[in-house]
């Protein structure tokens, strides 16, 4: 009975984080923060191991801590080097009387883009970009934004290094570029082409036809800047562009993301240095780590805590049980039930923690004779991916998104529309996913 009790209790705390969410003008941090306390106090006065540090050291995933602040720090680099406004500003010289074909460029590239690289490092990328394009063309970057977010998710689906969920089942189940290519190549062609046709229709046209004054009363960080008059030293500009690319090769080449970004991180430190008190040039890390706005960072360490007590309490060895009870059916439903519960699931949590979850059990399955392994794995990875857009905060590139446009004063992207807009598209993924599953099913059964 207390399990129970506390099992609600636990979960009751992290739908009231969800609910905060929704209220742009509340502080998510200190509600964040007060939910995770009261929840560990509740849990330890049953279960003791929730009285040690060590608990929630070990249930934070630094990888993704450190990464993070790896790629704030790069961010601010390329940001202070008016890296992105150069960049901006040749968007906007080829583009600027074609703002649509702008739109199918920018979402394009994010999902190719996303299909190599971590999805959150070109939500950081790209998202400063489009907003002071956007700002020179007097157009909302909001559904810029929303095209860019909405698209990296796909891009995962279409190769083992595209996100970290994927590293994990590759290595978990020995696929490669080939099998990815060839099983779920064409549900990313179909799945792009129909996100940026419906995207086009239901929220670019109708932006397009108004004039957006771009006004606002808070300080942004990029909107005093005119791209005209501003640019990236030449030299600046192509010493960084150098050091993105040897950025990209890191993440293909190193399976750990975080040694990737602080490798990174130190290249490009020691490749832009600063001028102290003293004028000389000299590299400063600590200059541009006190820019950075760590907010996103404690968040994401609050929802691995929140998932790390659900463990313990046992809510997660409910899903596990509830999905191999689930064995003895139909191979189809069964590969759609799991298509839809790690969706669903991945809405909620960060991505990592549901592969985590759902590998044993996806290895129980596919270990019976009796099913086919393909779709089984064709639908985890799927819906692992496309799930994030159910809820911002199950998507690290969402609320990277979400705080980009909050720093910088796009008011037409708070959480509710990134909500209602993202679980739209997710729902579309997962439809589609499903009847290409089915499809597969039908034609190359087991």
């Amino acid at each position: 009975m207390g399990f129970l009790f506390l099992q609600l209790f636990v979960g009751g705390c992290f739908v009231a984080l969800i609910i905060v969410l929704f209220f742009e003008k509340t502080d998510y941090l200190t509600y964040s923060i007060f939910l995770i306390v009261v929840a560990s106090l509740v849990t330890a006065i049953f279960i003791p191991a929730a009285a040690t540090l060590d608990f929630y050291v070990e249930k934070i995933e630094w990888e993704l801590v450190f990464f993070l602040i790896a790629m704030f720090t790069i961010v601010e680099i390329l940001n202070e080097k008016k890296v992105f406004h150069e960049v901006a500003r040749r968007i906007v010289t080829k583009y600027s009387k074609t703002p649509r074909k702008m739109f199918y460029v920018i979402c394009i590239t994010s999902t190719l883009a996303a299909s190599i690289i971590e999805d959150l490092s070109i939500a950081l990328i790209f998202g400063p970009v489009i907003i002071i394009v956007c700002r020179r063309l007097n157009l909302n970057p909001a559904p810029f934004l929303l095209g860019m977010t909405i698209s990296i998710n796909l891009g995962a689906t279409l190769t083992p290094f595209g996100s970290a969920q994927n590293v994990l089942i590759a290595n978990a189940f020995n696929l490669d570029v080939i099998w990815f290519l060839e099983h779920l190549g064409i549900y990313f062609v179909v799945s792009t082409a129909a996100t940026l046709f419906f995207l086009d229709k239901l929220i670019l046209r109708k932006s397009l036809k108004k004039v957006w004054s771009g006004q606002c009363a808070l300080e942004s960080a990029v909107k005093d800047y005119d791209i005209d008059t501003i640019e990236a030293s030449p030299m600046d500009f192509k010493k960084n562009l150098g050091l993105l690319a040897a950025f990209i090769a890191l993440l293909l080449l190193i399976p750990e993301i975080y040694v990737a970004g602080l490798i990174a991180m130190v290249l490009f430190v020691f490749a832009n240095p600063v001028q102290d008190e003293h004028k000389k040039w000299r590299p400063a890390v600590s200059h541009y780590l006190r820019r950075v706005d760590y907010k996103l960072i404690y968040f994401f360490i609050c929802l691995f805590v929140f998932i790390g007590l659900m463990e313990l309490n046992g809510t997660i060895a409910l899903l596990e049980n509830l999905l191999a009870s689930m064995s003895l059916a139909d191979e189809l439903v069964l590969a759609l039930i799991i298509l839809v519960a790690t969706s669903v699931l991945s809405g909620f949590l960060d991505n990592t923690p549901v592969v985590i979850i759902f590998l044993p059990v996806i290895t129980f399955l596919i270990n019976k004779p009796e099913f086919y392994a393909f779709p089984l794995l064709m639908a985890f990875i799927i819906g692992i991916n496309v799930g994030g857009n159910f809820l911002p905060q199950g998507s690290a590139c969402d609320m990277a998104t979400l705080e980009i446009a909050r720093n910088n004063c796009v008011v037409d992207l708070p959480f509710k529309r990134l909500f209602k807009v993202g679980g739209i598209f997710a729902l579309i993924h997962v439809l589609l996913g499903a009847a290409y599953i089915t499809t597969y099913v039908l034609l190359f059964p087991g």
